[in-house]
């Protein structure tokens, strides 16, 4: 992912992770988990969607991501809502996803002049969010299954996930080589 200065990247950062932190309570049966997940979506939604309009250069790609951020928070609402009729925004947000997939996939983790960037560093950290997505779905196949250690083996999983979103946030700049501004500070 690009380390750039995106507006509102912390904010949603955090979303996300109250959204995870939401999920596990909702697993856990800790109260009041719907409401945590409820504003995490509805934070995600609103949050997401100044972030689009503050953009300036607004490329078809960007379109489709806002639609499907709003498919899947639209759906997720509706879901803690109990609405019954939701398939229409899954299907919205799997077909958006497909089209965002299919125009940038894997591009959105390159430099622009389209060179792999990733550091060792990076990789493990590429790594680790791969185990716990993969931990995840362990987890939760085993709960379907209702087996022992389903519980344990998901909330190590969305505790990998967050740690992986909220990296970034804690991590220290990393210093730029080619001052751009001629060693000159913008106020």
């Amino acid at each position: 992912m690009r380390n750039s200065n995106k507006a509102l990247k912390t904010p949603i950062r955090f979303a996300l992770a109250a959204l995870l932190g939401g999920m596990l309570m909702r697993i856990l049966l800790i109260p009041y988990a719907s409401v945590v997940t409820f504003i995490s979506f509805l934070a995600i939604a609103v949050l997401y969607s100044v972030r689009f309009s503050k953009k300036e250069d607004k490329k078809p790609v960007a379109y489709i991501k806002m639609i499907l951020v709003l498919f899947w928070t639209t759906n997720g609402l509706l879901r803690i809502l109990d609405f019954p009729y939701t398939l229409i925004f899954q299907i919205g947000t799997a077909i958006t996803f497909i089209t965002w997939f299919a125009m940038e996939g894997t591009s959105y983790f390159m430099d622009d002049d389209r060179k792999a960037k990733n550091s060792i560093i990076e990789i493990i950290w590429n790594f680790a969010m791969v185990a716990g997505v993969l931990t995840i779905i362990s987890g939760g196949l085993m709960h379907l299954l209702n087996w022992e250690y389903a519980i344990p083996t998901l909330t190590i999983g969305l505790s990998i996930v967050t740690a992986y979103i909220l990296k970034d946030i804690f991590s220290p700049a990393k210093e730029i080589k080619n001052d751009p501004n001629n060693e000159e500070f913008q106020l």
